[in-house]
């Protein structure tokens, strides 16, 4: 079986350059979207009169106040059922954490203080752990093991190797886990013993699928192949035989994502966009072939999972933007009741062996993520955690409003909008169009605490998913193959006359924002669009594709034909490539440039960063340039993320905050 994952897994290119600051809410989400459910929302959408009333008496706050606030995640409940395992950046850096169900304060049961520790699972039998880490964002993690005494096992050793968790078998008799120590291009399969740890290899990958799910029997695994970044398919494994199956022929692009097999063996669900817009649960029974459509939405359906007893199967949904969770129990599938609290949505449920007790999160746009359990029998809920800084009153900061306006094109792009308080026709504010990874990710809801430093301190903040984005349907998720630094980008310039359309924008005073592909779309609006935006913050963006595709990290290796697919080949449209990469066309940035960069990143690298700083200085323009020596593909370290929210601050209070407005002080 799989641990419980409650999204199935994004497109290539969204697992490539989605990562954004490890604070940040611009959630990546898998499958996605279409302009037909938002054509009937041709007209642009403005913020309600009950958020265009501004609030006058606020407070602004320090990066350090907010950076006071914890970020946490991860549930698994120990084997008493008394302590639940999660994941905390108190410290300053993410370790692994208990808490008893019956509330009280966190204990520590890692305590690294370079590199970010992240638990996976209590062993079923007893109270060691399983987490996982790498060393300084490279993103090799390896898997280890927290025994009873506190020491710690490396469960891979190795140089230059990646490790992932795959599932418990269900008697917690022993694990799955994933490795390319083989051959760096493949993921092979090993069976690990819960008590000696010795492995067995049970699937070594040689043609390109990933081994993703296994059935409780260890009959059975469900195997990922990618074809394009819209197309995708499935393939069974039979331990027995050892033959291989494809279960998911079609005709045309169809994205098929592995969830689950069912507590019982006997069937495969998976996730498909096949002969639709929207992603639905899909059945294969591993018997008669026969393949069913089990539960759907009118979103995407990113993800189904089961308990460990089996009792209750969990979807999620993404419902324009935000979370919804779904739970239902037995065979009849019968719904489950939830507890409704105030505050935000659901997250990250979690049941206990028993079935008995259920942890998850609440997270909303003006409160992180909060752990509570819930207690089926008793009925009662209890909140375990106070994340958000005391420090901090929630009525100061802001709520996200979901908006949409009409692009260059007729194409309808939804948004998240963050208004400051204050902001009037009368007081007129800066704006932040605010793009997130992906290319194929998604701005939903939820807490930033990056977002809010911003709004906090007097800027609009408009989360932007332009075309390509997921969330809304195959088609406008496919809007942008091959069209990179153009329609996209032009949704981006696009958004300025939205934001001027509000009263309270001023319109001279717009920049452009964004981390990984974000990032290369504030590249690519300076360059290409020199004249649409004041400033640019560009988070670790891709700056030249030919180098970005040719140096994608070896275990990404089947997925380079989807890579090119979606971006283009470096040999046969280098052209193309050379015309869409802002390097080449550095000598057109004439505004005011941030970048930031980690020097660990194994996906954007740093000579991405380098490059485009010294071809922009020779511009004679203000180019300020922040590299974070232990850091990736994204910042985990509060000390990292404070320094950057600062500096990002100042960076646009000095180019962007009108004469007199300054925040940062």
């Amino acid at each position: 079986m799989k641990l419980m994952r409650h999204a199935i897994k994004i497109s290539t290119l969204s697992i490539l350059l989605s990562a954004a600051f490890g604070f940040s809410a611009l959630h990546a989400a898998p499958v996605a979207a279409d302009t037909s459910k938002d054509s009937k929302d041709s007209k642009d959408q403005k913020p309600s009169k009950q958020a265009r009333q501004a609030t006058q008496n606020y407070k602004r706050y320090s990066i350090e106040q907010f950076m006071a606030t914890t970020s946490i995640n991860g549930a698994s409940f120990s084997k008493d059922e008394k302590q639940i395992l999660f994941n905390s950046n108190e410290s300053g850096i993410f370790n692994a954490y208990t808490i008893a169900v019956q509330g009280g304060k966190p204990v520590a049961l890692t305590k690294s203080s370079t590199d970010s520790t992240y638990a996976i699972s209590y062993f079923y039998t007893d109270n060691r752990i399983l987490f996982t880490r790498d060393k300084g964002g490279d993103e090799n993690n390896h898997v280890y093991v927290r025994e009873l005494d506190g020491s710690e096992k490396d469960l891979t050793p190795g140089d230059k190797l990646k490790a992932e968790f795959a599932g418990w078998i269900n008697d917690g008799s022993g694990f799955y886990l994933v490795s390319n120590e083989r051959d760096p291009k493949y993921f092979d399969m090993y069976k690990y013993d819960a008590k000696t740890y010795a492995r067995t290899l049970i699937y070594k990958s040689e043609t390109g699928m990933n081994p993703d799910s296994i059935s409780d029997d260890g009959k059975w695994i469900a195997l990922g192949k990618t074809n394009t970044t819209s197309d995708s398919d499935i393939y069974l494994y039979n331990t027995v035989t050892r033959e291989t199956k494809l279960i998911t022929p079609h005709q045309g692009a169809a994205g098929h994502y592995i969830a689950n097999f069912d507590p019982t063996s006997q069937r495969l669900f998976y996730a498909s966009n096949a002969g639709g817009e929207f992603t639905s649960i899909r059945t294969y029974d591993l018997t008669s072939g026969i393949t069913k459509e089990h539960e759907k939405a009118d979103w995407d359906i990113t993800g189904t999972s089961f308990s460990q007893d089996g009792r209750f199967r969990i979807s999620v949904v993404n419902q324009d933007g935000s979370t919804v969770i779904r739970v239902v129990e037995g065979a009849a599938e019968k719904p489950v009741a939830l507890p409704k609290l105030p505050g935000g949505e659901m997250r990250g449920t979690t049941f206990s062996a028993s079935g008995n007790l259920m942890a998850f999160y609440v997270n909303g746009d003006r409160s992180p993520n909060n752990l509570y359990v819930h207690d089926f029998k008793t009925k009662q809920t209890r909140q375990l955690t106070q994340s958000l800084n005391k420090e901090i009153n929630p009525d100061d900061l802001v709520e996200a409003e979901v908006v949409r306006f009409t692009s260059f094109d007729g194409t309808v792009i939804p948004s998240i909008f963050y208004k400051p308080k204050g902001a009037s026709a009368n007081a007129k504010v800066p704006a932040i169009v605010y793009v997130h990874g992906g290319p194929g990710g998604q701005t939903r809801r939820g807490y930033s605490s990056q977002i809010q430093y911003l709004v906090n301190h007097g800027y609009a903040v408009l989360g932007i998913n332009n075309r390509g984005s997921s969330g809304y349907g195959k088609s406008f998720n496919t809007a942008d193959d091959r069209k990179h630094g153009r329609e996209p980008l032009w949704d981006c310039v696009e958004a300025k006359t939205y934001l001027a359309s509000l009263g309270y924008i001023d319109p001279a005073r717009i920049g452009i924002m964004g981390g990984s592909y974000g990032g290369y779309m504030t590249l690519a609006a300076l360059a290409f669009r020199p004249e649409a935006f004041k400033v640019g913050v560009d988070i670790f963006g891709v700056s030249n594709w030919l180098r970005t595709l040719e140096s994608i990290p070896p275990y990404w290796e089947e997925q380079r034909k989807a890579l090119y697919d979606e971006i283009g080949d470096p040999v046969k449209d280098k052209d193309f490539l050379i015309a869409t990469s802002p390097l080449f066309h550095a000598n057109e940035i004439r505004k005011p440039l941030m970048v930031i960069q980690g020097a660990n990143d194994p996906r954007v690298l740093k000579a991405e960063s380098d490059e485009i700083v010294d071809a922009v200085k020779k511009n004679k323009v203000p180019v300020e340039y922040v590299v974070f020596a232990d850091e990736g593909h994204g910042f985990s370290k509060k000390k990292n993320q404070a320094e950057s929210s600062e500096k990002i601050l100042q960076f646009l209070d000095k180019y962007l905050m009108p004469v007199g407005g300054t925040t940062s002080k």
